[in-house]
């Protein structure tokens, strides 16, 4: 089968091996006649942003890049590309990278032509109705990494870098108009972040899964992105080089992103308050998590986690399904709990607060009360 496609949903995607060769098409296809390429620092002196910008300079479109952003970025990251936009007279974002750059390419676009400041558009009701959306940039996301998915999402995640609270800005037109899949971008990927951004994958669908909220078109796809994690990571993980394996784990990748739209859960709860105050990777913090909030919502989901067993070929319906993820975390070289992620001392309260006031917890299928997501903190320690 050739692992090469044009998809218009949730929008315009550019899938296979070697398609960044098309960036200056999908900038023009985006009417980016001068755009900004947003990645963060890890990325920027890496062979495969460089060649990126030599498409872009190649074909007139100029060589602009920013990549002042932190791993879980900010509002100051915000700020310092909003004024790299306007300094240099940019029309449009390259969103470029993984999580963190997709996240701060999004909300660059988004923010450039605003007047009200960055959270005021918080995911909270109607804010997004605040935004001026004719003011608002397009957007080409090239993702890097197989995990986020943010290259088909509506929404960044932004970390207030003085509560040190991970918030949601949400806007219909954060989706980007033209997204390039190309799995010869991963390739270099570590092993780590191979695991942890595969991980996190697989933790979108999972929540989706489960989620009590009726979206049965993101049913199905939670569904196949949990086959093609566990049949496909393992392998990209063994060989980097796995192209095949690659491609699988992008789809994935965007697959988990698109189904969370039926909501996510416990595992995000958690993990969006403890990165945002330790720093650590979100995906690798979300698998840590999942083994106990799959027990704490056992009550909820037994039934729907053994259909999803039975899908996926592993025996013994949930409890199954959870000793397949504790091997599977294993043998991908995940630590089985947030001190052993080097996390020597959590501030409980503060976490099980953020936890609570995150919008992931409207998601989870068990009440997340405050004794109770106590409790379930105390069992990712």
């Amino acid at each position: 089968m050739a692992l090469t496609a044009n998809w218009s949903y949730p929008t315009a995607i550019r899938f296979g091996a070697g398609r960044i060769a098309e960036i200056a098409d999908a900038c023009c296809a985006a009417n980016i006649k001068k755009p900004l390429l947003i990645t963060d620092r890890g990325l920027a002196d890496m062979e495969i942003t460089t060649r990126t910008l030599d498409l872009l300079e190649a074909a007139g479109l100029g060589r602009a890049i920013f990549a002042d952003v932190d791993p879980n970025p900010n509002e100051k990251n915000a700020a310092a590309g909003v004024q790299a936009f306007k300094d240099g007279r940019n029309d449009g974002v390259v969103a470029f990278g993984g999580g963190s750059g997709l996240d701060l390419g999004k909300l660059v676009a988004f923010l450039a032509g605003q007047t009200r400041p960055l959270w005021d558009f918080e995911d909270i009701g109607d804010w997004w109705t605040r935004a001026d959306a004719d003011a608002i940039a397009p957007i080409v996301a090239v993702p890097t990494t197989a995990g986020t998915g943010s290259e088909v999402g509506r929404a960044s995640v932004i970390t207030n870098s003085e509560t040190e609270e991970k918030k949601i800005i949400f806007h219909p037109k954060f989706l980007p108009t033209v997204v390039i899949c190309d799995p010869e971008l991963t390739v270099g990927m570590p092993k780590f972040i191979t695991a942890g951004t595969g991980l996190d994958a697989f933790a979108h669908c999972v929540e989706a899964f489960c989620s009590p909220h009726y979206h049965p078109m993101s049913q199905g796809m939670a569904l196949e992105g949990m086959r093609l994690v566990k049949d496909y990571l393992p392998r990209a993980y063994a060989d980097g080089t796995d192209l095949e394996a690659r491609a699988h784990m992008m789809s994935a990748a965007a697959m988990g992103a698109t189904a969370f739209q039926k909501g996510l859960g416990a595992i995000h709860a958690l993990s969006h308050p403890i990165g945002a105050m330790y720093h650590t990777h979100h995906g690798t913090t979300n698998a840590v998590c999942m083994p106990a909030v799959l027990q704490f919502n056992k009550p909820a989901i037994s039934g729907v986690i053994g259909q999803a067993a039975n899908y996926l070929n592993i025996e013994g319906g949930f409890d199954g399904f959870c000793t397949f993820v504790d091997k599977f975390n294993a043998s991908l070289g995940i630590p089985k709990t947030l001190t052993e992620m080097g996390i020597n001392s959590i501030d409980i309260d503060r976490v099980v607060a953020g936890a609570l006031s995150d919008p992931s917890t409207g998601g989870n299928p068990v009440e997340m009360t405050a004794d109770n997501t106590r409790r379930l903190l105390l069992a990712c320690i």
